[in-house]
């Protein structure tokens, strides 16, 4: 029991990441791939290791979130840490809240409108972290973790006894520009966009804050956390590559849609039975990354503003009011170009990775960080390695757009 009670940060990473790259873009790779993109999946994996750790890292070994550490580094940095939030962040949350809703109409069937359900989501995880704050998600998050572990490992165990035929381990290139924006859009929010390393290392004060002890550098809590989004995203991978493979199915942009024939693809093959276990899988994957989400870039947001003296936006709660509220207002514009706003959210995230790599490596590895918390000579090597391959890529994309 102490040590679940230790575990918090690395599982709120979890449901921050376990969303839209898993549910929906790995299981496209599956779908469009087979297992064809692994490579790419378990590649970007790696590549992204470093700086996601360097969040929590930096908090432990400082007591400070890495928007302090970007404050030390220049007021610039920071501003451009506002500026790329500020430009991003009703995007991703209004991609992941549809997604949420399409496929709340389907689990739940109280009513097939999709603005409602949208509302209804993100009253809830409003009321959830303006009654409870950090502690009550630190709680509710484990449950959902929990959920979505054990509905996944079932659909993938189902998918495997069904499938007949032998698996086709060939990996892949992509073959035209569609694909290869299909692949950045991919490894873009795999397992998560890069900002949410200043989420993790707020989550880490916020947790530290209730334990008595100090930190550990073993950081168990973010490998957990870090090893759940790698297995589950091999996992929604695997059930697109089991189940949709080679089934001639094309996905609709509009969120009901798309959640309809995700789901009636698996249940068409593993039986109507799996029904109650897909959907549940799948609500409470894109739950949590509702949930999550809404509370930290609010929290990043209200953080950076203190900073850099914004005084009439330093409060949570008002951050936590203009999202919920913009958001709401882009899905009533937008409700129809559901794989727009996934598209346009998850390119993005991919865009900006460079710059949270080149910024987070460069304050770990500064006079800012006691010098017991700075990275090994292997993850720095992995780190420099990571920002090629970041910067490879995305200017590989701007060349085909």
């Amino acid at each position: 029991m102490n040590f679940l009670k230790k575990l918090g940060p690395g599982l709120l990473f979890a449901g921050a990441a376990i969303g839209v790259s898993h549910l929906v873009q790995s299981t496209r790779a599956g779908a469009d791939f087979g297992f064809g993109l692994l490579w790419a999946l378990l590649l970007v994996n790696l590549f992204k290791y470093p700086f996601f750790q360097f969040g929590p890292r930096y908090a432990m070994a400082t007591g400070e979130s890495l928007l302090e550490g970007y404050q030390k580094l220049g007021k610039g940095v920071l501003l451009a840490y506002f500026a790329l939030s500020l430009g991003t962040m009703v995007t991703i949350q209004a991609a992941v809240t549809i997604v949420t809703a399409g496929l709340a109409v389907q689990l739940f069937g109280i009513t097939t409108d999709i603005t409602l359900w949208c509302f209804i989501i993100t009253a809830i995880c409003f009321a959830i972290l303006i009654i409870g704050k950090y502690k009550v998600l630190d709680t509710v998050m484990k449950v959902i973790i929990s959920i979505l572990t054990v509905t996944t490992v079932i659909a993938v165990a189902s998918a495997v006894g069904f499938n007949e035929s032998s698996i086709e381990w060939t990996q892949v290139l992509p073959k035209n520009n569609t694909q290869w924006v299909f692949l950045i859009a991919f490894m873009g929010w795999m397992p998560a966009p890069l900002d949410v390393s200043v989420w993790h290392s707020l989550w880490t004060i916020e947790k530290q804050k209730t334990l008595s002890k100090p930190p550990n550098k073993n950081m168990i809590d973010f490998k957990i956390g870090y090893l759940i989004t790698l297995f589950l995203g091999v996992c929604f991978l695997s059930l697109g590559a089991l189940v949709m493979f080679g089934s001639g199915q094309t996905f609709s942009n509009q969120g009901v849609t798309f959640s309809k024939q995700l789901i009636d693809l698996y249940t068409t093959n593993l039986g109507s039975g799996a029904f109650v276990i897909i959907a549940l899988a799948a609500f409470t994957t894109m739950f949590s990354t509702t949930l999550t989400c809404l509370d930290a870039s609010p929290r990043a947001m209200a953080k950076t503003s203190e900073l850099l003296n914004f005084s009439f936006l330093k409060k949570y709660t008002v951050w936590l009011a203009i999202l919920a509220i913009s958001t709401l207002i882009v899905l009533v514009f937008f409700l129809s170009e559901m794989g727009l706003l996934v598209k346009i959210a998850t390119v993005l995230s991919f865009l900006t990775a460079p710059f949270y790599a080149v910024i987070n490596l460069r304050l770990i590895t500064s006079q800012h960080t006691p010098k017991a918390w700075r990275p090994s000579l292997l993850i720095k090597i992995i780190s420099v390695l990571g920002i090629v391959f970041l910067l490879g890529f995305s200017f590989w994309y701007l060349s085909i757009l």
